[in-house]
């Protein structure tokens, strides 16, 4: 994968920054609204940086001055009138595991971590696209807005699931009723954001922090860490206590745990094992 490697005059670009494989929204003009095409392609773009050992994670990120104002609205229009929603989210080739229903569902069940990195209003399925990852960096204009009740709808997509566990149930439901606008700043106190960042220091700030992970952290263990969380949430304490217990196990026979050991012996810093989906 070429550091300048882009898809031109596409609606999605891609491009690797350090061990970022980063993803470009690019419909500027539309806030960078979705068509079912874009789905696809996002898609599409997951599931080859999960299979590529240069990649430690993955960032998703917006051109021009909005992050992602969610579904177009023609196609919204379209998916209304015709009573159902459409089709066309999974990867052309995405054989081997299914999606959960509602977009972005499978960003939680990919093996490297997916990072949002903010950059301008995230609305609608854009806000959903910032949810599902594991990760939100925002810059200062970042901003939020549900929006489905605005437009008749109901907390689509995992938004009843996910959003009430990072924000709590109250202001979930504050968030879902009112469709209002949150600031960065507010994102960032209810437990939204996980960190802000000045808007021309986003992407910096998201290849350092994931080029710290790749210098010193197992890639498995990353991988394991974050299944860890996402399927824990919604199991009782004493299962999850004997899941990590059998996954402790398992790690133990992995070659980085010998490595992690040896470089904290030999005082160096450790080389672990690439990681990749498959």
């Amino acid at each position: 994968m070429s550091d300048t490697a882009t898809v031109p005059d596409a609606e999605i670009l891609h491009e690797t920054m350090g061990r970022v494989a980063l993803i470009r929204l690019n419909r500027p003009g539309a806030l960078n609204a979705l068509t079912y095409p874009m789905l696809a392609e996002i898609r599409r773009r997951v599931a080859e940086a999960e299979k590529d050992p240069e990649v430690t994670a993955i960032a998703i990120t917006g051109e021009g001055r909005g992050f992602c104002s969610g579904i177009d609205a023609q196609v919204l229009r379209a998916t209304t009138e015709a009573g159902q929603s459409g089709r066309g989210a999974a990867a052309p080739d995405a054989s081997t595991r299914a999606d959960p229903p509602g977009i972005f569902s499978y960003l939680p069940l990919v093996g490297k971590p997916v990072i949002a990195a903010v950059n301008g209003v995230a609305a609608g399925a854009g806000f959903v696209l910032a949810m599902m990852s594991d990760l939100r960096f925002g810059s200062e204009a970042a901003s939020f807005t549900t929006i489905f009740s605005k437009r008749g709808l109901i907390a689509e997509h995992g938004t009843s699931w996910v959003l009430p566990r990072l924000v709590g149930p109250g202001r979930a439901l504050d968030l879902l009723w009112s469709s209002r606008r949150v600031t960065a700043d507010e994102a960032l106190r209810i437990g939204f954001l996980d960190r802000i960042v000045p808007h021309e220091e986003l992407l910096p700030a998201v290849v350092a922090y994931v080029d710290e992970l790749a210098s010193q952290i197992s890639p498995s263990a990353i991988a394991t860490m974050k299944s860890q969380v996402w399927r824990h949430l919604s199991e009782p304490m004493l299962p999850s206590l004997a899941d990590a217990d059998r996954l402790t196990q398992a790690q133990l026979k992995h070659p980085d745990a010998r490595e992690g050991a040896m470089a904290l012996i030999e005082r160096r810093p450790p080389k672990f094992q690439a990681y990749t989906a498959g």
